[in-house]
Parts: C-alpha cells; structure tokens; sequence
C-alpha cells in the first residue's frame, strides 16, 4: 500500500495493524484511564455494571472492567483485531460490527466508544448514525462515554514521526498532517512495520493509512442532538489521561465526552 492509494477503510488500516497495536501503544495504562472513565460515569448517574465496548479492538479497554466483575460485550469492524480480543477473553462477547450499522445488542448502563472510534467517522452523518446506533443500545438511564482528538494531537502526532522497537519489530508512524492544521481538518497518516525474519533481513508489511476529522465541539454536541442524545459533561485531558472539566483544543489532546438519553437538567462541564 502506498500513500497515493485510494483511501481505506478503518477495517482495512486496523486488520494491517492489529498484529502490531499492542506493542504500538503498550505505553497507554488502560487501568488507570478505565478506572477514571468508570468514576466519571458513576459521576454522571452510571448504576449498572453492563457495559458494551464499541470499537473494542484487542480488548485492551474491555478487559479492565471484566477483571472487575463486569458483564462485558465488545464488537469493532476488523476481524483480526477481534481475533486478538478473543484469545485474550474467550469468555466475552464479541461481535464483528461497524459502528455505524450496529445491531442493537441490549440495553447496556455503560456504552463506550474508545481509542478514536468517533475520530475515524470522516463524514457528518456518519457520526450521527453511530451516536444513534449506540444510543439505542442504552438502557433508559444508561451512560455514554466516547473520545475524540483535538487540534493538538493532529498539529502533533499526526504531523510527526514516531518510533516504537518491540523485539524483532520495528514500528513506524508518519504523520503527514500540516502543524498548523484547521479545524475539522482531515488528517492523514501512515503506519509501517519492520520485522526481522530467522535469517536477519528485514521486512516491510503492508502500511496502514490512517485518516481521522477533527470534529469541534459544536460539531460533537450538534451530533448528539441529532441522535438523540444530550450532553452531559465533556473534560480535556493530556497524555496523562487525567480529565478536568472543559477541554481545550491546543492544550489538552483528547475530549472526553459523556452523554446519556432522557436527562433532565442541565450539562456539566
């Protein structure tokens, strides 16, 4: 695959790099930051313990609320990814499923959409419908959490080159994203791996391109109205996953959004 392909698929870009996506992002503690999204929620009315995981990949966020007594239910779109969560909970639910076209599966007090799930929904309606989608999968007093990224991780990462060396293999990432890239921007960039055969020559896998909107807030709240939804707090955070209330676009690099159906009340923020 070549920068000048024709665009792929978030199936195609995460079946070419689940072999290699735990090691890319073994630095991020999936504990601490589930166990903060946990305490968020609970903040937020969450009562139950049930709890579907949109986009779960190789299960790194799932897996957290399962060791702690959760009734768990993942689905993502790439079979590969899935196969890699499967092994690591076989006991787990797991669907194979776009987001945009999710069946709805029960009503679930915890619904989370992770680990840029809303980031790889390039187009407006493509946003509303999974919000949709995972909003009939609440129950009635159900809580929803999703992420998105902000300016500062596509004027950085996605406009920088990163290196990871797990063992034998040797991960690359390219960002080809202007550092001063707009708002709602359509940031690209490229992942490549390197691994060692018996012999000590190097190969090169297929890449994986990555594009990922930048969707503002005004942009995020007006999706979740469309859906049906009400916002009901959003906090920044940097690489430390530690959220405060209101997020900043060149200071924090995620947003935190929670959103829940039928609140009545106004918005933490």
């Amino acid at each position: 695959m070549t920068d000048t392909l024709e665009r792929p698929t978030a199936e195609v870009t995460y079946d070419a790099m689940a072999p290699y996506y735990d090691a890319f992002t073994a630095h991020h503690d999936y504990e601490l930051w589930t166990t903060v999204i946990r305490r968020l929620a609970r903040d937020h009315g969450l009562a139950g313990t049930r709890l579907l995981d949109i986009g779960c990949g190789t299960g790194k966020s799932l897996l957290p609320f399962r060791a702690a007594g959760w009734h768990v239910t993942g689905c993502d779109l790439s079979p590969r990814m899935l196969e890699l969560a499967a092994a690591k909970a076989p006991d787990v639910d797991l669907h194979l499923a776009d987001a945009r076209a999710l069946p709805r599966y029960g009503g679930f007090d915890l619904v989370l959409l992770l680990d840029d799930v809303v980031n790889y929904l390039i187009e407006p309606d493509d946003l509303v419908r999974a919000l949709a989608a995972a909003a009939a999968n609440l129950a009635p007093e159900g809580v929803m959490v999703f992420d998105v990224n902000l300016l500062r991780t596509y004027r950085t990462f996605f406009a920088q080159p990163a290196i990871v060396e797990d063992g034998d293999a040797f991960l690359g990432w390219r960002g080809l994203t202007a550092s001063d890239a707009e708002p709602g921007v359509l940031a690209k960039a490229v992942f490549d791996a390197f691994t060692r055969d018996p012999d000590g020559c190097w190969l090169r896998h297929d890449a994986a391109v990555h594009e990922q909107r930048h969707h503002p807030e005004e942009q995020v709240r007006e999706a979740l109205a469309l859906a049906g939804l009400r916002c009901a707090g959003v906090y920044g955070h940097g690489a430390d996953g530690i959220p405060h209330p209101g997020a900043d676009e060149l200071r924090d690099t995620k947003a935190l959004y929670i959103a829940r159906r039928g609140v009545p009340g106004g918005e933490r923020r």
